[in-house]
């Protein structure tokens, strides 16, 4: 059944479904609660993004082409019929598990539809999906059970805008004409309902689902998200929702950026807004006005597969960046865009697997920390965990590292990377650190301190 011919027995047996799932309890978002839910988020700091399609045939970004045509040497035609020959034969979704695993990764955000409407799930609401290509078979689904075989865990891209289904837009005109979606005319309500109807497929049919990641783009409030959070509440409260569908969600998405600040809920994150560096704080916020927050970025300049974008970003500053974003609280989800076969490529491979090596002796100072006491330094950066102070030294000091905010009395130093116990110092001024003279990582040398 196609998406233009939703029909009313369709839509009043699934809402019969939904309405037949065991009642879950709704959850009160209190502190104690809030923390219980996102402890996985807060513990993992390091996933994977990945953004695949039909549109990795064309080496162009997703759904872009369509929406802003010109620069992709692609007509609007060519793209909407790139799903006519996907024949992913090389797909194995250990294979995207094991290098998640080799680069230290410890969640996925898989997007099942991306702004074209292109369904990488069997939904029951489209023909314009994964099982009406050459490949034939449900992509997510395998994805889904492989992560659940191997306790890896799994979240969803969905993308609110939708270019395919005549309730978002009227598809009898050019998508460069529509693309931000037309909620004034009658036909939106039947949108909305086929949204639910989706996510209520995605939340039921493949397991423990950790997280749903919106992408509503421009002027968000038009979804109704409150009626989309309560749906997720509903089937799976436990699940993580980001901030991209016009309501509040659990953390924000800074896009293609690290906030230079540790960010506050007072200050409103919007995708890829650095003009927001301008209203961030400096200085060590409390735990109750921290904003969690996850930076998703690209390892070159495309989210889709690109053979012909090779500025690719190198491992160390790929580390850095990783460095970057822990010593501020949040979390970074770094993006792979999967060949056409379903393999990923050797440059990206390449780089997460020196990330991975460095996380293999680094970690501690990475997974479950939160932002350090020390902020805006520019020769290191800093985490904590318990009574762990992580310094992560950028720029390794000749004559010792001085460190002159470290309050609570501090017991033992030692470099992460071979266990070497440091000399130190601790006086009213602060903390003297003596260090050899060469640097044990050439990415990022971590000191741990242990503090009473």
């Amino acid at each position: 059944m196609s998406a233009h011919n939703l029909s009313r027995r369709r839509l009043l047996q699934a809402g019969i479904a939904t309405a037949s799932l065991p009642l879950l309890r709704r959850f009160t978002f209190g502190e104690n609660l809030e923390e219980d839910r996102t402890a996985w988020f807060r513990e993992a700091k390091f996933g994977m993004f990945i953004h695949w399609g039909p549109y990795s045939l064309a080496s162009v970004e997703a759904s872009w082409p369509i929406m802003q045509p010109g620069k992709w040497n692609i007509t609007e035609a060519e793209y909407v019929a790139l799903y006519k020959r996907f024949n992913p034969t090389k797909y194995d979704p250990d294979h995207f598990i094991d290098l998640a695993r080799a680069a230290g990764q410890k969640y996925m955000v898989f997007t099942t539809k991306h702004h074209d409407g292109f369904c990488m799930f069997d939904s029951s609401y489209t023909d314009y999906k994964i099982t009406n290509t050459p490949y034939g078979k449900d992509i997510v689904k395998q994805l889904a059970d492989a992560c659940t075989r191997r306790d890896m865990q799994l979240g969803f891209y969905y993308s609110p805008p939708d270019m395919h289904h005549p309730g978002f837009r009227d598809t009898s005109k050019p998508v460069r004409e529509n693309w931000h979606g037309q909620p004034e005319r009658p036909e939106w309500s039947s949108y909305l309902d086929y949204m639910q109807l989706q996510l209520s497929e995605l939340l039921t049919r493949y397991g423990v689902v950790k997280d749903i990641w919106f992408d509503g783009l421009n002027n968000q409030e038009k979804y109704d998200g409150q009626r989309f959070l309560d749906l997720i509440h509903k089937l799976q409260p436990p699940t993580l929702v980001n901030d991209r569908i016009g309501v509040p969600g659990d953390y924000v998405t800074p896009e293609q950026f690290i906030p230079k600040a540790i960010p506050t809920k007072d200050v409103r994150i919007q995708g890829i807004d650095t003009s927001v560096q301008k209203k961030l704080h400096t200085g060590i916020p409390s735990a109750a006005d921290f904003q969690l927050w996850e930076t998703c970025m690209t390892i070159n300049n495309t989210w889709a597969y690109n053979a012909n974008d090779h500025d690719y970003k190198s491992s160390h500053d790929l580390i850095r960046g990783l460095v970057e974003v822990a010593s501020r609280g949040g979390n970074f989800l770094l993006n792979v865009g999967p060949q056409p076969d379903g393999m990923i490529q050797p440059e990206f491979q390449e780089r997460l697997r020196a990330i991975g090596d460095w996380i293999t002796v680094n970690g501690d100072a990475i997974y479950g920390t939160t932002y350090g006491p020390i902020q805006g330094e520019q020769a290191y950066r800093t985490t904590t965990k318990e009574n762990n102070i992580y310094i992560h030294v950028l720029d390794w000091p000749a004559t010792g590292l001085q460190l002159s905010e470290v309050k609570p009395k501090v017991l033992s130093a030692r470099l992460l990377a071979n266990n070497q116990p440091l000399t130190f110092q601790q006086t009213e001024n602060g903390l003297q650190i003596s260090l050899p003279q060469q640097a044990p990582d050439k990415n990022v040398s971590v000191i741990a301190l242990r503090t009473l």
